[in-house]
């Protein structure tokens, strides 16, 4: 009687969400995503200066719907507000309209995201799988491995795949056509590149297999469906197609195998020196996400079409239905994209943002059901009475059983930094108020990575960073690369007319300079800064030469703010006393 309970209880076979068992494990499982999500919130909120690593990029801008006077004719602000999709940046602009600040509003949203995730997962596994238990394991997978990644906490527009497409897998195995055309809409306006991949799944309904024969579907149904979810994925896509980015053309691949941005070891490195890493190994060009099997528990899935081979033996596999075609579908289609991708660079953007997000729902899933069915052969075997090797056999079960279980509920305990936020912390905040305080139309100018912060965390404008040399439009990216190059050579000049006229020609009103900026080290060791060339070799010969650059023998009569770190210069207190005529 006993055993049977335990048999009902976490394997028993039911669709239905009313029931108390689906209940019981979809609450299960939204505990835990609010733990992974409460986990979050205290790291956000963790000081008055924490920032998502991303937000620093895709968020800083928002701040002008609270203040619509924060940086003005700003290149970088203007640029990253461009290529912002409609539905997250109206998004983030309705929070803004109620009051929330949109970096608030940034650390907010990776939980409601995790919540909306872990119900569409658990609905989606019960389509495929109908165990409750097992769709709890696949929303616990799931959650897992998004939290080990900073993909869902930077709630920029790939954390939005996650929801929306799962939401989209969910209804179109239920075959329900208008949740459906809205999570396509959705799609469009948070994370357009996933369009391709729905208009690919969208396709595959079209497609059914007598063996090793394809054949179009005889079922109305799969036209109707696939027919209107094409339109409407058209449709969505029709304004991007048409759009011309005023910061446009769009990089090609001649152009990038120029630029040291994309080398191996570049702020944007795409083109690996190795084959394996290239293709395959994680980054921008590779086929498999670096997390791909992280939590280790996911590799699992690696076994699940071994275990389907083996009815009798894993009795539970007759339970998945034939709703299970979804993952081949949408591995197949992410691999299309992939290499269309590679054939169409940078046209596409970049390959890796087809394979990364579906492949790590497709292993969650896979080993969410190899784990349901290997614990029922295991718990069987604890249960079974009639082995002559009974007590050898229930010890290995009951082993590999508490093994499996303790390797699914604890194992982000075992991880360092779970869940990983990449919260970066402003380290001088005195720096950041001093420049709040400033008129709000200020230029700041530095080469130095605090120059990363200063545009969130002191809500001021700089004229380059490291964070926004982003090099795929041309338009912004050759404009940028050329402040960059011109900043080097005012900052190591010897030449006051050079320092006047960079000054002037940028608007420039604060120098930003750390207390060893003029040394050959600090250029050397800085990659970012070494690829421009030859303006920092020439820079770096210089130094090693004995010229004193203008800047270092003004520095200290021009200060406005100073610290162990770092100098700031007014570049006011320098057109004033060394650079009159």
């Amino acid at each position: 009687m006993l055993n049977n309970q335990i048999n009902q209880f976490f394997f028993a076979s039911n669709s239905q969400l009313t029931n108390k068992r689906s209940l019981f494990w979809l609450t299960f499982a939204l505990t835990f995503a609010a733990i992974y999500g409460w986990l979050t919130l205290q790291k956000g909120f963790n000081g008055e200066w924490v920032v998502q690593d991303d937000a620093r990029q895709h968020v800083f801008w928002m701040l002008r719907f609270i203040d619509p006077q924060l940086f003005p004719n700003d290149l970088i602000a203007d640029y990253f507000q461009s290529v912002a999709p409609s539905g997250y940046s109206n998004l983030y602009r309705f929070a803004a309209a109620l009051g929330i600040n949109p970096l608030i509003f940034n650390k907010l949203l990776p939980p409601i995201l995790s919540i909306i995730v872990t119900f569409y997962s658990f609905f989606l596994c019960q389509q495929i799988f109908p165990i409750p238990f097992g769709c709890f394991v696949f929303t616990l997978l799931l959650n897992q491995t998004l939290w080990m990644k900073d993909d869902l906490v930077s709630a920029t527009p790939r954390a939005f795949v996650y929801p929306f497409l799962l939401a989209f897998l969910y209804y179109l195995a239920k075959r329900s056509l208008f949740p459906c055309a809205i999570t396509i809409i959705l799609l469009g306006l948070f994370y357009p590149q996933a369009i391709f991949l729905v208009a690919g799944m969208l396709i595959f309904q079209l497609i059914k297999w007598r063996g090793i024969q394809p054949y179009l579907t005889r079922n109305f149904q799969d036209y109707y469906v696939s027919l209107v979810g094409l339109i409407v994925a058209f449709a969505v896509m029709l304004p991007y197609a048409l759009d011309v980015s005023e910061y446009g053309p769009t990089i090609t691949v001649e152009t990038a195998k120029q630029l040291p941005d994309f080398a191996s070891d570049g702020r944007s490195s795409f083109f690996q020196t190795n084959f394996w890493d290239y293709w395959f190994s994680g980054g921008r060009s590779g086929m498999f996400p670096a997390s791909m099997f992280t939590p280790v528990t996911l590799i699992f899935g690696l076994f699940l079409p071994i275990l389907t081979l083996f009815p009798r033996q894993f009795p539970l596999s007759n339970k998945i239905t034939t709703k299970i075609n979804l993952l081949p579908h949408l591995l197949i289609v992410s691999l299309f994209m992939f290499f269309a991708a590679h054939v169409l660079l940078f046209k596409l953007h970049l390959p890796s943002r087809y394979t990364g997000h579906s492949f790590r729902i497709i292993i969650a899933l896979a080993a969410a059901v190899a784990i349901t069915l290997i614990l029922d052969v295991l718990i069987r075997q604890i249960q079974t009475t009639h082995d002559h090797n009974t007590i050898i056999g229930k010890l290995i079960a009951v082993s590999l059983t508490v093994a499996i279980a303790i390797a699914l509920l604890f194992y982000p305990s075992f991880v360092k930094n779970f869940p990983l936020t990449k919260y970066k912390t402003g380290d001088y905040p005195t720096l950041y108020q001093f420049l709040l305080q400033q008129p709000k139309d200020i230029m700041i100018a530095t080469l130095a990575l605090e120059g990363d912060n200063l545009p969130t965390f002191a809500q001021r404008s700089v004229l380059v960073s490291k964070e926004y040399a982003i090099p795929y439009h041309l338009g912004y990216y050759n404009l940028f690369r050329q402040r960059v190059i011109d900043l080097i050579q005012a900052q190591y000049s010897n030449n006051p007319e050079e320092v006047k006229k960079f000054i002037r020609k940028y608007g420039v009103d604060f120098w930003l300079l750390e207390t060893n900026s003029f040394t050959p080290e600090y250029l050397e060791n800085n990659k970012w800064i070494t690829q421009h060339q030859p303006i920092t070799q020439q820079a770096i010969n210089s130094l090693k030469q004995g010229n004193m650059p203008l800047l270092k023998s003004w520095q200290n009569d021009c200060v406005a703010w100073q610290d162990q770190q770092y100098i700031l210069i007014n570049t006011s207190c320098l057109l004033n006393n060394y650079l009159k005529n």
